[in-house]
């Protein structure tokens, strides 16, 4: 307990805020698509893919381990510089859920981590070539393999119950859908769950609470999975109209195809501790599914937006993280309570807005009031 100063506390309050925000911003990963064919009834969806979040965080610990002890080297970092990068994380994850835009919170918490601990140790203390295997060449080829699969899984289904009665097929489809989304969800706790548990062992360790390459203690395993579980259980529904009918009309053979594709992309990976996102994954996933069936419309500017924000995802947050890590570095304790009244009042203004177009499980599937510069034109109308 000598090891648990005032900074340990807060970062491990900062990256359990941060868990709760990764449930709630990438409940749309695994349900989205079953709550856009009505496989599932919103509450319902939100409610499996809580308790199977919570689920898979006991599944592994290796991608824990790539956080803990990979892309950075623990013995030079501080807790003041995760918790730095942990604001980053935060106020990215809630921007652009505030817009809609299924950004990848993984790639928010490596960026607010790098930013931070560039600033507050050098660039020497971040492990680049660990970096570029575990992070930016993952990030680059999953939406790919994820995509191709679901294109050539959704062509199959199509092309195998093609004398089939479409109400029969949907009706399978749909029971499918219930399998291959808590499949996802179980698969999004393995993967994502496991970035908190990596955060807060990391932290442990640079406070000498644990020994250097120690894996994360079973309180923390419960805690962070307990953390994306209530997170998703609010349910992103913003971000699950985006995925769900932003980017095509999606029916349940596409459903079942790319979320049974992202399953086995994110537990794969898991399983050797490639942190990548699962928002990459799913996304890239349902454009399969799009493109698979025959005469589908791929809204490919929604699309577009989705990877231009994957693309500044990183730097943004490693950019919030810096700035963060200047004040909490140099600052000591008020530097840390200044920054976090600047985070919170932030959060607070976005909350704010969100609430004056609000989304809930009642309208996630009416399309008319996509948000503001997500809407994309489908032939000739912009869903009015």
């Amino acid at each position: 307990m000598d090891h648990i100063s005032f900074i340990v506390v807060a970062v491990i309050v900062a990256a359990l805020a941060f868990d709760f925000t990764n449930g709630f911003h990438d409940t749309a990963n695994a349900m989205a698509t079953s709550i856009a064919t009505k496989a599932l009834r919103p509450k319902v969806a939100v409610l499996i893919s809580a308790v199977l979040n919570i689920a898979g965080a006991f599944l592994s610990t290796e991608v824990a381990r790539t956080i803990s002890n990979g892309i950075v080297n623990d013995a030079l970092v501080t807790p003041s510089m995760i918790f730095a990068g942990l604001v980053g994380a935060i106020l990215w994850n809630l921007l652009t859920w505030l817009v809609g835009l299924p950004s990848s919170s993984s790639h928010a918490l490596f960026g607010g981590l790098i930013g931070a601990v560039w600033v507050g140790a050098g660039g020497s203390a971040i492990n680049f070539s660990e970096v570029v295997e575990k992070i930016i060449i993952p990030a680059f080829v999953s939406p790919f393999v994820a995509g191709t699969a679901a294109l050539m899984a959704t062509y199959a289904a199509y092309r195998i119950t093609a004398r089939a009665r479409k109400g029969r097929v949907t009706r399978g489809f749909r029971l499918g859908q219930t399998a291959s989304a808590s499949l996802v969800s179980l698969a999004h706790g393995t993967n994502d769950a496991q970035k908190t548990m990596g955060v807060i062992t990391l932290t442990l360790i640079s406070a000498g609470a644990l020994s250097s390459g120690s894996g994360p203690p079973l309180w923390v395993i419960i805690t962070a999975g307990v953390a994306i579980g209530l997170g998703t259980y609010l349910g992103g529904w913003r971000i699950i109209r985006t995925m769900g009918k932003g980017l095509t009309d999606i029916e349940s053979p596409q459903g079942f195809a790319a979320e049974t594709s992202s399953a086995t992309v994110i537990l794969a990976s898991a399983h050797f501790g490639f942190a990548l996102s699962t928002t990459q994954v799913c996304s890239g996933a349902i454009i399969g599914a799009g493109v698979g069936k025959r005469l589908a419309k791929v809204r490919w500017g929604t699309a577009g937006r989705m990877a231009v924000a994957w693309l500044v995802t990183l730097p943004s947050a490693g950019l919030v993280g810096a700035v963060a890590a200047v004040g909490v570095t140099q600052g000591g304790n008020l530097g840390i309570a200044v920054v976090s009244l600047c985070a919170l009042a932030v959060a607070a203004v976005i909350v704010v807005l969100a609430r004056r177009n609000p989304i809930t499980a009642r309208n996630v599937n009416e399309a008319k009031t996509v948000p503001a510069g997500l809407a994309v034109q489908t032939g000739g109308s912009t869903g009015r």
